[in-house]
């Protein structure tokens, strides 16, 4: 009797607790199709505005498309992780996590769950903009491996930035706020080689956008969708995702730690 209670009350593992909090979440996700809508439609509306719009007077030749589209996929991958942010917000604010901690469980599953699902729907969304890219007109001279380096940056992008974005939501105070600190990040795009080459812009911008997260990681890409020399761009892009990623681990354990006990 006391070996079959002991097996009863046995905590489950930590994968069956995180795959629970991933079904969870994808399960939130594929319910809320307005934001899911809305982080692959905005990515292809801008593409297609500075595409048609404002392509041809940024470069009359018509390859505009060409620059445009790595940018506009890290701001795809950037506006669907900013989500994270308040989801994860809105379970430390209703109660929900008191529940979990009262279970025989690891709540801070309950963030992993959050992140990973962000990770698919943010894939998900980045192919169907790639997809629309390629209908427009872009054109990549990548090979197969090239394409496969080219997603494999996409997917650390996602990663890197949803835990920053899961440990907004766990310091601020409401889902609101969480959106509009989150919302703050979604600049960096446009402070980066992106839309415009570093060098056009004014003397006193141009340390900060060469010398942001963003521009590597941009430039990474277009160099393995152009088929050329990765050069100084890669490793930094690499150090950039792996530094704030850590970062954000460490944030996020502590946050979480701190508002919601020990588990």
């Amino acid at each position: 009797m006391k070996t079959a209670l002991t097996a009863t009350a046995k905590s489950p593992s930590f994968l069956t607790t995180n795959a629970v909090f991933i079904g969870r979440s994808l399960r939130h996700s594929l319910r809320n199709v307005e934001s899911l809508m809305m982080a692959i439609m905005l990515p292809i509306l801008l593409m297609l505005l500075f595409t048609y719009v404002f392509g041809g007077a940024l470069d009359p030749t018509g390859n505009y498309v060409n620059y445009v589209v790595p940018g506009i996929i890290l701001l795809c991958a950037g506006f669907g992780s900013s989500s994270t942010a308040v989801d994860v917000a809105t379970d430390m604010t209703n109660g929900i996590i008191d529940r979990f901690r009262t279970m025989p469980i690891r709540a801070m599953s309950v963030i992993t769950g959050h992140v990973v699902a962000s990770l698919v729907r943010n894939v998900l969304a980045t192919c169907i903009v790639i997809s629309v890219a390629l209908l427009v007109g872009f054109e990549s001279s990548a090979s197969f491996g090239g394409w496969l380096a080219a997603l494999g940056v996409v997917v650390l992008f996602i990663l890197t930035f949803t835990w920053l974005f899961a440990s907004i939501g766990l310091v601020t105070g409401s889902p609101a706020a969480a959106s509009g600190y989150g919302f703050i990040l979604l600049f960096l795009p446009y402070l980066s080689s992106a839309f415009v080459p570093t060098n056009t812009m004014p003397s006193w911008m141009q340390g900060f956008a060469n010398h942001q997260p963003i521009t590597p990681v941009i430039e990474t890409m277009r160099a393995l969708l152009s088929g050329t020399p990765v050069g100084d761009s890669g490793w930094q892009a690499l150090l950039w995702c792996c530094g704030i990623l850590l970062l954000s681990l460490l944030w996020s354990a502590a946050a979480f730690r701190r508002k919601a006990g020990r588990r």
